[in-house]
């Protein structure tokens, strides 16, 4: 039986195809073939994928599909700006900050004109009113008033308002509450003293902590200032 030949065409394909399979598996072992720098590329043996932008977290196309939600997540999740304890602290900080000018010019020159404008003015009764809005609005839950009215006669009770202020947030909106508060009695009995010539400085500078007391100085203030002039 007479040997077959092979034609010189058909051994240039099978040297070709003995010599392209070890170039393809060395480049599907090389790492330096994958990355943002490669020279070759080849889709299929290439699995490099670019890193992500900071912040930002990466969702898996079938989470939603392996959860039973019929969809797959957002590709990216933006961190959220400030956590609900950063909010609470940034508000108690500021909201203080904020009303120590008024008790300032109010202590240290009552008769300026400057002073009398600016206590005239209603806009830190304002911002510190929408201020506390906003925070009782993130600290409330519908257990709010549940806690607070827990008697059998709709009034408050100490343990329960304990449990209210364990949160942050109703600490923090508390506080801006007695702000505003503390602030607009002082602003009266400034004007009180304006208006009969009393000394409201050590009245107005109690205010700021001890708002009931800094109330109390200012009437044996004022009785001791009458019962003083009518002996005069």
């Amino acid at each position: 039986m007479a040997p077959s030949c092979a034609s010189p065409s058909a051994l240039a394909l099978s040297s070709t195809t003995r010599v392209s399979l070890p170039l393809a598996l060395a480049l599907r072992q090389r790492p330096e073939a994958c990355g943002p720098g490669a020279r070759f590329r080849p889709s299929a043996a290439c699995s490099w994928t670019p890193p992500l932008p900071s912040g930002l977290t990466a969702a898996s196309p079938t989470a939603g599909a392996r959860r039973g939600t019929g969809r797959a997540p957002p590709l990216f999740r933006p961190r959220a700006l400030m956590t609900t304890s950063q909010i609470a602290n940034a508000a108690f900080t500021w909201g203080t900050v904020a009303v120590l000018p008024f008790y300032t010019l109010m202590v240290v020159a009552p008769n300026a004109n400057i002073t009398k404008r600016t206590v005239e003015s209603s806009a830190p009764y304002v911002a510190l009113g929408l201020l506390y809005a906003y925070l009782l609005h993130l600290s409330w839950t519908p257990d709010t008033l549940r806690a607070m009215f827990a008697s059998k006669y709709w009034l408050p009770e100490l343990p329960g308002i304990v449990r209210m202020f364990a949160s942050e947030m109703t600490v923090a909106s508390a506080w801006i509450h007695l702000l505003a508060v503390d602030l607009f009695a002082a602003r009266q009995v400034y004007h009180d003293g304006l208006k009969n010539n009393i000394e409201t400085r050590h009245s107005v500078s109690l205010c700021l902590l001890f708002c009931p007391v800094g109330i109390l100085v200012h009437v044996a203030t004022k009785v001791l200032s009458g019962a003083v002039g009518r002996s005069h």
